[in-house]
């Protein structure tokens, strides 16, 4: 009973040193963050308070996981899963041949182009990784691509599930934010295809450059019945994207109603296609309830940590820190990028997005800045933190699916010029808020 109450003498700014070294430790010592947030927000909740403040936390985790808008999280991370388990992903690679064509680095294009069109159906980053690791991949190192370039292309292109609408970092935001995620698909989707632009800029700069990195594929023209046969493999994956984006966009539907549109049109496709099973089902559902509930755990971990932090004074705290960096906005909003750059390299984006956004929106706002088009930018910085070493999960996922020769050192090499094209668009999008059309 002593303990309620008594690190409240300790003051704010103790206090706050106290609960970051209480989470560094524990996430050290490898507990999951979930868990960890959880318990320090216990610790703060009643050596501060005491008993009494507990329900206001449960209402706070309350808010977050009841909000509408969440329910579209479950439902892209099934289309995820469905498309995981499909040849949709399969056949819409092959398609894309008659993209690539004759083009020195064709494949590698084609491989990008592909990713764009996966994440705008689910919008998952890890499935799109394990799936063009499993597809491309092979293909280019079969073709004599460099390994680097390969791996890259298979880590970046996949990672656009981040930027590209429908994305589940967009809508992570959304919620913590307070703004229109339809506002952020609309905002984000011209900086998503600049940095798939980027891209395949640099493969084709690359590949003019030092033609032996990215041979041209030998072999005769694809004769006009097999083209035929290769467009139909376009046909669905466009079919479902249209039907996701275009209900948004055109105000048919919500985020929420769109996401069961595009879960419907990704089990019609595999029912059309003839691989719908109640086996293929039963599994999709189950990697959904697994993903899910890592996401909402976390969720709860850091509500009720930010809830606690708020109450004792910590996020006035910080605010204050932050902005007293500088006079000028720009370089405050540079320390913000940094915060989120470092941040990342060590914690997942879920876990990042519920701990900082609380802080850092309110701080945008009275700086004059959009928090739209600071979400874009959020997600943009989120991009980095998926390639970039120690913990970039992308490089992780191909790992769990690349050839044994291809060590994790080796593809987080391969990452340094997309990771370098990454804080460009960043630059970009602070340089010309423009870009998101805000």
């Amino acid at each position: 009973m002593e303990f309620f109450g008594s690190l409240q003498p300790l003051g704010i700014e103790s206090g706050t040193l106290l609960m970051f070294v209480m989470l560094l430790a524990l996430l050290v010592s490898g507990i999951p963050l979930a868990f960890v947030t959880l318990l320090v927000a216990l610790v703060f909740a009643l050596g501060w308070f005491g008993p009494m403040v507990v329900p206001l936390i449960t209402s706070r985790v309350y808010s977050f996981v009841s909000s509408f808008v969440f329910v579209s999280v479950p439902m892209f991370v099934l289309m995820a899963a469905i498309l995981d388990r499909s040849g949709i992903a399969r056949d819409l690679f092959d398609a894309m041949k008659l993209l690539g064509g004759r083009l020195r680095g064709g494949v590698a294009i084609q491989t990008i182009v592909v990713a764009v069109i996966l994440a705008a159906m689910s919008g998952i980053i890890g499935g799109e990784v394990v799936l063009l690791g499993l597809v491309a991949l092979p293909q280019m190192l079969r073709l004599g691509y460099d390994k680097h370039l390969a791996i890259g292309v298979v880590c970046a292109g996949g990672a656009l599930g981040t930027m590209v609408p429908p994305s589940i970092v967009l809508i992570i935001y959304g919620l913590t934010a307070n703004v229109s995620v339809g506002d952020l698909f609309t905002a984000a989707f011209i900086p998503g295809l600049m940095l798939a632009g980027f891209y395949v800029a640099y493969v084709l700069i690359r590949a003019y450059l030092n033609p032996s990195i990215a041979p041209i594929p030998e072999g005769e023209d694809t004769p006009l019945s097999e083209k035929l046969r290769l467009l139909k493999g376009l046909i669905l994956p466009l079919a479902v994207v249209a039907g996701v984006l275009g209900s948004i966009y055109g105000g048919i539907a919500s985020v929420t109603e769109a996401s069961a549109v595009g879960v419907a049109g990704v089990l019609l496709s595999t029912v059309v296609r003839g691989e719908f099973t109640l086996g293929l089902l039963k599994g999709a559902a189950l990697q959904t309830l697994q993903t899910v509930g890592m996401i909402v755990w976390i969720g709860i971990g850091a509500s009720a940590l930010v809830g606690v932090f708020n109450l004792m004074g910590g996020i006035k705290f910080v605010s204050a820190l932050i902005s007293g960096v500088s006079d000028n906005p720009t370089i405050i909003l540079l320390f913000m990028m940094l915060i989120l750059f470092v941040l990342g390299m060590f914690l997942d984006w879920v876990g990042i997005a519920l701990l900082t956004m609380p802080i850092f929106v309110p701080i945008i706002k009275t700086l004059g800045y959009d928090p739209v088009w600071f979400g874009v930018l959020f997600c943009m910085n989120m991009q980095v933190s998926f390639l970039s070493p120690p913990f970039g999960p992308a490089a992780f996922y191909l790992k769990s699916v690349a050839p044994p020769d291809i060590s994790l050192a080796t593809i987080f090499r391969s990452l340094l010029p997309f990771i370098a094209l990454q804080v460009l668009a960043v630059a970009l999008l602070i340089a010309f808020p423009g870009i998101t059309g805000r």
